[in-house]
Formats: C-alpha cells, structure tokens, sequence
C-alpha cells in the first residue's frame, strides 16, 4: 500500500510535541507499507549493524577499521530498510529547517540537565561504574581527540538508527495491526526502545543495571522526543551528537583543568 504523508486525528497527537499535518513513516503504510516480515528483515538489520560496531574490534584494529564500522553500523539497518522500503527508506530524513537546529540545541542541553540530575540521584541510590571510553578521551590529544570526536559523531548517528527502526516496527505492531490507540503505541514504544537502548549499554557500565536504565534509558527517551517532533532522524541525531560532545568537551576540560601545574 502507498500514499502519501497525512496527519493523524487531533486526539491521536500529543499536542505541542507534534507538528501537525505530519505523521510517522511506514507503521500506517505510508509512504510505503512494510510487512511484519519486512520489519523482521530490518530489526535483523539493525541486530547485524550492533554486532559489526561491537565485535568488529575483535577481527579489525586502527583508526580506519573503526570508522568503517561505524559506518556499516548505520549503513547495514539501512540497508536492510531500503530492500524492504525500496527508494522511500529515505522517509527517515528531510530537509533540515531553520527551527530543526534550534530543536537539536535544546534537547541537548535538557538532557544535559536531566543527566545531571538523574546521575546525582544514582550516586545517592547506589554505586555506579564510570565510562572507560569517556575517561580515554580524555587522554587524547591533537589529531587523535579530532578523530576521536568525528568517529563518535559517526557512531552516533547509528544509535539513532538502531533506537528509531524498532521504534517504527513497534508502531507498526502495536497501532498499525494490534489496533493500539496511537498515543499509548507511541509511550510503549519509546519505553520498550529505552530499554533496549539501556541494555545494549550495559558492558559500557559493568553490567550495572540500575544505573544504565537511570542514565542511559532516561537519556534515551530525552534524546527520542526531538524525533517525535519533527520525524526527522537528523535532528534526534544532532541533538544526540550535540549532546555528547558538549559532554565529552566538559570532560577533556575538567582533566585538562586538574593535570594542569
């Protein structure tokens, strides 16, 4: 089935979070319908991508191999959306508006302020582990904290991709076949991707499970709702990019700071 973009009923939105004459691709068969088997293909996808960027290491070392699975880390879900979806798996992105970058801005700094605040609830809650990778950045120097900080804004651009398919595939599931009313298939969803997105960080944090869905699954559905709002991956992915380089750039600086004489 094929038609083009409509906006849901008024009481199918969440008011100010969504731009309205607008809806998600795929899940209601626009601009293209994909089957349950077709979602299947693309959550092997997305399964696929996850497992290059994260076992890939072991097989490839150095600078390029690593860009190269980031990329593949992107690429290999996408890939998998576009032999299911054909030419309209570009659905996922559009044109960036003026208003877009001031979006990407400010998810990025709310949850910078929500990090902030859920990890100093977590502190007081239980024992946490730190990021080793954030703690290695700030280690680097020169070229190397360059590279480091394009190939992290590579790598996540494909965090979006993996949190942004299953999220569709869920719709589809869920209010596409199950008959879910769209605004409760969009609050599972996005909690179900949370979760997900949480567990799929675990080794970063020494299989800390309290922590990862306090930090990571909270950010997650921070960093979801720039998607929400304009259904526009490069804007999820810009925030989310913003985010992390902001934060990873406080974190060069403060050791900058204390190893200074």
């Amino acid at each position: 089935m094929t038609g083009t973009q409509t906006s849901p009923a008024g009481s199918e939105r969440f008011g100010w979070l969504e731009r309205p004459n607008d809806d998600f691709p795929f899940y209601r068969g626009r601009p293209v319908g994909i089957s349950t088997g077709g979602w299947l293909v693309v959550l092997a996808g997305v399964a696929l991508g996850f497992l290059v960027l994260t076992q890939g290491p072991r097989l490839m070392s150095g600078t390029p191999s690593r860009f190269l699975l980031a990329l593949l880390y992107s690429a290999i879900p996408l890939t998998a959306l576009a032999i299911v979806a054909g030419r309209h798996w570009t659905a996922l992105f559009r044109p960036l508006k003026a208003m877009d970058f001031a979006l990407m801005a400010g998810f990025a700094l709310l949850n910078l302020v929500v990090t902030l605040i859920v990890g100093q609830i977590t502190v007081r809650l239980i024992d946490t582990t730190a990021n080793s990778a954030i703690a290695d950045a700030s280690q680097l120097a020169g070229t190397d904290r360059l590279a480091f900080f394009a190939l992290t804004g590579i790598q996540l651009v494909g965090e979006e991709v993996m949190s942004i398919l299953p999220f569709l595939a869920l719709l589809y599931w869920l209010c596409g076949r199950g008959g879910m009313s769209r605004r409760t298939a969009i609050v599972i969803a996005t909690l179900v991707v949370a979760i997900l997105f949480a567990a799929e960080h675990l080794p970063t944090y020494d299989w800390n499970l309290l922590q990862t869905l306090m930090g990571v699954g909270v950010a997650r559905i921070v960093l979801l709702l720039p998607y929400l709002m304009t259904k526009n991956l490069l804007v999820s992915a810009g925030a989310h990019i913003l985010n992390d380089w902001i934060f990873f750039g406080i974190t060069i600086l403060g050791a900058a700071t204390v190893h200074e004489p």
